[in-house]
């Protein structure tokens, strides 16, 4: 898969089904798109939409941009066909929709396995129930034996309705659940994305939730619009000011005084070496993602 999903802050949902839209994809600024064979999807434009995503994955260069395809659920009748077209067309990713147990990523692990020259197609999924939820750590942890797990999405659509749950503007009673699919997915090395925002006309209200998952730990924004990738980008970047405070981090412990320090102080602040490797990350992100903005 494409070291860029290291880097995902925004993921654009494309609908297969529509041949303009997925014109698009290679020169949208979202850092990762997702043409969509499921939800997006009627089931009477399902076979026309596999044969368009297909082709798109196959015929145009997307950059520096993940290229993901969200098949349909393994329960569907659709599903053992879109394995194929993963098989075909070979994305960076593909997006198992309604994971509920470590059983589903493991099945949907063999069956690519069954396919030659499949080794490199990530695993991301989608965790949209409350049984997702309560099973997020077993999950998460099946990365040990299937490499190919590299990603955990919410599905706070789905998530919210099974639960019987109003979708409040400050998701105040989701955020226990988002935290326990961050605790998994950090505790098990995986990235993980924030569920879509509905109202792409809602500015504010998209900077707000974009802000809220920084702070909860996520890496990036799944998005249902083009309008809302310059925002996700933005919030999802390391802040100047990190950046800034990341420099003066490198710098002093390069200063040959503090060769042996364990500690420094720095404006006012003591820090500790620790503190040095996650400095020089923002700095190497801050880098990588300058030059593709």
């Amino acid at each position: 898969m494409s070291a860029n999903a290291v880097d995902c802050r925004s993921a654009l949902y494309m609908p297969a089904s529509v041949e303009k839209v997925l014109a698009k994809g290679p020169d949208c600024a979202a850092d990762a798109v997702i043409l969509d064979l499921e939800d997006a999807v009627a089931p009477e434009a399902k076979e026309q939409a596999r044969k368009q995503a297909v082709d798109a994955l196959s015929r145009f260069d997307y950059g520096y941009r993940v290229r993901a395809l969200r098949i349909n659920a393994a329960d569907t009748h659709w599903h053992a066909q879109d394995v194929a077209a993963v098989a075909s067309c070979r994305p960076d990713a593909v997006v198992l929709p309604k994971v509920e147990s470590a059983d589903d990523v493991r099945a949907l692990s063999r069956a690519l396995d069954a396919y030659p020259d499949t080794g490199d197609i990530a695993v991301w999924a989608m965790m949209e129930s409350p049984l997702a939820i309560l099973n997020a750590a077993s999950i998460a942890r099946c990365v040990q034996e299937c490499p190919r797990l590299s990603m955990l999405i919410v599905g706070s659509n789905d998530l919210v309705r099974e639960a019987g749950m109003p979708m409040s503007q400050d998701r105040t009673l989701l955020i226990p659940w988002l935290m326990t699919l961050v605790a998994a997915a950090r505790a098990h090395g995986l990235q993980i994305l924030d569920g879509v925002f509905n109202d792409f006309s809602d500015n504010a209200g998209l900077e707000n939730e974009c802000r809220q998952g920084v702070a909860m730990g996520m890496d990036g924004k799944t998005l249902i619009h083009p309008a809302q990738i310059a925002v996700s980008n933005r919030l999802f970047s390391p802040a100047p000011e990190a950046v800034e405070e990341a420099r003066a981090i490198v710098e002093a412990f390069q200063d040959p005084i503090n060769a042996q320090a364990g500690v420094v102080q720095i404006r006012g602040k003591m820090v500790e070496r620790l503190h040095l490797a996650m400095a020089e990350q923002v700095l190497s992100r801050a880098s990588r993602l300058a030059d593709r903005d």
